[in-house]
């Protein structure tokens, strides 16, 4: 066993000695082959030596070269700087022209469920019978510029932003008085009366009434000061305006109306317009399915059809919102042109839907209840004669059914003011013609 590992030695120590030297020359010529590479890869090396770019201390030509140099690569530096910053100003401008535009197109189509989905975050419709919509629209943005004078009058009187308005000429003179008499003895601050001429100013002025005259406007002026009750009815929906964009809510109200409690402590305020109802019971106030009989149609005769009494012009609850200054807008510019009742066309607009050839306005609506906001027909000819409806007492009463305002109108104070039970009796249902 000795003696074959001694033969065997000098034989493996021979072949180890070999394989080294195999390895050690495939190493290098490796690393010559990889140098080769890296230096046509890489002609100036890894690390670039910027030194020659330098100057040499002492080298005055050197030091004066690296000076300009360094000042045109400032002058270069701003001249880049200058340009950015046009470019920013360029965009910022873009930026603000965009921001209007989104503006404006936000008060068009869709305003209140872009503000709402801008504002709030979707969410997934809730279990069945727990779904309920989205149905006040968000106010405008108040603009005092519309109206600097009428804001800062607005801004004395008007408590949280909601105020009782009312127009008026020297026509109505009387029952102004009746009007905002009982509007004092209730204690409602928050009413102005827009004084059409130079009369009612001054009256109002006499009795402690806040007013507002408008500027000069000789359209306006000329309706306002000679123009009768339908004529004047018709003028509000312009001058209503301002007012919504100034960011007021407005309880608009003709001079007929004899005030019993303060309307603002019975409002919602959950829809754009709150009216009340020409209906004189429940069914015609509120709607009722109205079947509609043609013989002639054999089976299908019988056709349904949705019915309501028109709601009343002469007083409305509205908010400040695009829905509302629209509506505004429309019955201002139809009666502009067209031979048409203020109230007629105020509720086309907010009632007629969209079809071919008309977009319907989208505004929410709600009703008045009947025996707080009353009619002088549900008056005259049911509450009245009514021993249970007689005991309540209404928040106003608007004498509209019937042509002998004033009297009824001092009748109605009498009656609900003063106690006396016998004041209603001497007038009929309607009227003598």
């Amino acid at each position: 066993m000795i003696g074959r590992r001694e033969r065997e030695g000098p034989l493996m120590r021979n072949n180890a000695q070999s394989l080294r030297k195999s390895r050690v020359l495939t190493a290098v010529a490796i690393g010559i082959l990889i140098g080769c590479i890296l230096a046509f890869l890489f002609p100036n090396g890894f690390i670039v030596s910027h030194s020659r770019h330098l100057p040499v201390k002492g080298s005055k030509t050197q030091e004066i070269s690296a000076e300009c140099e360094s000042s045109d690569r400032v002058n270069m530096l701003k001249s880049e700087f200058v340009a950015v910053s046009d470019n920013n100003a360029e965009l910022k401008k873009q930026v603000r022209e965009l921001t209007e535009r989104l503006r404006l197109a936000e008060q068009g189509k869709d305003q209140a469920q872009k503000q709402f989905l801008a504002l709030g975050k979707q969410v997934k419709a809730g279990p069945f019978g727990t779904v309920k919509g989205f149905r006040t629209n968000p106010t405008v943005v108040p603009d005092e510029s519309v109206n600097p004078r009428l804001a800062k009058i607005l801004e004395k009187i008007a408590i949280n932003r909601e105020i009782i308005v009312a127009l008026a000429n020297s026509n109505v003179k009387e029952m102004l008085e009746v009007w905002f008499t009982n509007i004092k003895r209730v204690g409602i601050p928050n009413y102005i009366v827009v004084a059409l001429d130079d009369e009612i100013s001054k009256y109002c002025e006499l009795n402690q009434v806040p007013f507002y005259k408008r500027d000069p406007d000789e359209g306006i002026d000329t309706i306002g000061k000679s123009g009768g009750n339908h004529a004047v009815s018709g003028l509000k929906f312009l001058i209503l305006r301002e007012f919504l964009q100034l960011g007021y809510s407005v309880l608009l109200s003709d001079v007929d109306i004899v005030y019993l409690q303060n309307p603002f402590n019975h409002l919602y305020r959950d829809s754009d317009v709150e009216s009340m109802s020409d209906g004189h019971d429940n069914m015609t106030t509120y709607g009722f399915n109205d079947v509609f009989d043609e013989p002639a149609m054999g089976w299908s005769r019988y056709a349904h059809t949705m019915r309501i009494w028109v709601y009343n012009s002469g007083f409305f609850y509205i908010r400040p919102t695009i829905p509302s200054i629209e509506l505004l807008d429309r019955v201002a510019t139809r009666l502009s042109k067209e031979n048409a009742w203020d109230q007629a066309v105020f509720n086309e607009e907010l009632f007629y839907p969209s079809h071919p050839g008309y977009e319907g306005l989208h505004a929410a609506r709600r009703t008045m209840d009947i025996y707080l906001f009353m009619n002088s027909k549900v008056l005259f000819k049911t509450v009245r004669y009514d021993a249970n409806l007689s005991k309540l007492k209404p928040v106003i009463i608007h004498v509209n059914y019937h042509p002998d305002k004033l009297p009824r109108m001092k009748a109605i104070v009498e009656y609900y003011v003063n106690g006396k039970q016998e004041a209603l009796k001497p007038f009929p249902n309607g009227s003598s013609w």
